[in-house]
């Protein structure tokens, strides 16, 4: 029996029955149409990004609407499927597809389908284990609503070995693949980290002896030196944009890979980049980053930018424990600790608290020592252009507070100046920058030598 004929007092002919039930399915139809549309419509795809790199690969999808997705993980073969509630396959999702890079370390394909009426299903492939963060962003500065895909790869690589290794091919020793090597760089580490070397693998364990080098394996290896370079911005966060469109992150990159080159060219000496291609690095990250190698020194490279194309020159920032030096020293860290903001930082991420704790506990000897370092780069940086103030100031800076590497943050110039954006896309300025940075470290070190860290590497 119709459930209709089931309601009491009420009689229907079969003819008016099945008018109903027309009515009720287009009602239902119109519906679900309207609510389709309404769904696309609330969460339309302004683009889609990829920012690989071997710390990390970054996927983002830009909407001008709130977007919701839930997460599933597959090991074995390892990839990851998001889907997406609240939006439509479109043209603009297909984009991610040609998006992925061939040398990309972590991602090798996505595939996107229409999964169910209003979810669209993202598939990316993975080309070893990863521990995938998924999270949304609000609108902030030239940005819309934007969920983000960090893919960390499970085993990340050890930068301080890497530093290690590189030192021991500079010694004419190969690659760690012969025990001689391996031994020499557990070695190595153990010596830069205070620890006792591990002990040597029983004969039995050992691999095949390798042809004997040319090149004997030293006795002694005397003090690594290591200089932390943190080139500013990167990824979604281009930093400050000049009059003629030069964004900050791109210039500031091509500066410290040319520092890098010269401090690499100093005898017991090597340069870490907290990034050394175009992805973000929240500001926490980047003072860990140089804690894990055990950094001497941390340099971050900036570009200034004010409000009028009017101001110019180069500045040098130390951290302060008692407040900004100057209302514009104030307004500068305040702008470029913002950088997290627009950079995208997956705040539910653990620990967060527990590190901001760790990085505010900046020592007055750590100050004084930025001071220093500061004030031997302003002198060597003012003999290559103009210096905004002739003094280095003092401000609460995130990315300065490792409590234990003096730390400065160079503003090499103002980008938001048409003469000094000019300058800065030269490479005759940002050699000779590169070359007056170099001199201040050097100059910093002749006054405040290395040794005195009490490391015996």
């Amino acid at each position: 029996m119709n459930h209709f004929n089931r309601i009491p007092n009420l009689h229907f002919t079969s003819d008016q029955l099945a008018a109903t039930r027309r009515r009720a399915l287009q009602l239902g139809t119109l519906v679900l149409l309207l609510g389709r549309q309404h769904l696309a419509h609330g969460a339309s795809i302004l683009a889609v990004r990829i920012w690989p790199s071997s710390d990390y690969t970054r996927v983002t999808i830009e909407s001008d609407g709130e977007i919701k997705a839930k997460q599933f993980f597959v090991a074995e073969p390892p990839r990851l499927a998001v889907d997406i509630e609240g939006i439509e396959l479109i043209p603009a999702l297909r984009e991610l597809v040609a998006k992925v890079k061939s040398d990309d370390p972590n991602i090798s394909g996505i595939r996107v389908g229409q999964n169910a009426p209003g979810i669209v299903r993202l598939v990316i492939d993975l080309k070893q284990p990863m521990l995938p963060q998924v999270f949304s962003l609000p609108p902030v500065a030239a940005y819309q609503n934007r969920l983000v895909l960090d893919l960390y790869p499970a085993r990340p690589h050890d930068p301080l070995a890497d530093l290690i290794a590189e030192r021991l091919a500079d010694k004419g020793l190969a690659p760690p693949a012969s025990a001689a090597a391996t031994d020499a760089l557990g070695e190595l580490m153990a010596r830069h980290s205070g620890q006792a070397a591990p002990p040597p693998l029983p004969a039995a364990a050992q691999p095949p002896a390798a042809p004997e080098s040319n090149n004997p394996r030293p006795n002694k290896t005397d003090r690594l030196v290591i200089i932390a370079l943190d080139p500013g911005h990167g990824g979604e966060d281009p930093g400050a944009i000049g009059p003629n469109g030069t964004r900050e992150k791109d210039v500031v990159l091509q500066i410290a890979l040319r520092l890098r080159d010269r401090i690499n060219q100093q005898p017991n000496m090597r340069a870490f980049l907290t990034r050394d291609a175009d992805f973000f690095v929240p500001l926490q990250v980047r003072v860990q980053k140089a804690r894990r190698v055990q950094a001497d020194l941390f340099i971050s490279l900036h570009a200034d930018a004010f409000l009028t194309p009017r101001p110019q020159g180069a500045s040098v920032f130390a951290l302060s424990e008692r407040g900004a030096t100057s209302s514009a020293a104030r307004w500068m860290a305040d702008k470029e600790n913002s950088a997290d903001l627009v950079g995208g930082v997956n705040t539910r991420a653990k620990d967060q608290h527990l590190q901001q704790a760790l990085l505010d506990m900046s020592t007055t000897a750590q100050i004084n020592d930025s001071l220093k370092l500061g004030s031997a780069m302003l002198g060597e940086i003012g003999s290559v252009g103009k210096l905004h103030k002739p003094r280095v100031e003092q401000a609460g800076f995130a990315v300065l507070k490792a409590p234990d590497i003096p730390s400065v943050l160079v503003e090499t110039a103002f980008i938001s100046n048409p003469d000094e954006e000019r300058r800065l896309k030269s490479d005759e300025y940002q050699i000779a920058l590169a070359d007056a940075l170099m001199r201040g470290i050097s100059r910093y070190f002749a006054k405040n030598p290395p040794l005195a860290r009490n490391r015996q590497l």
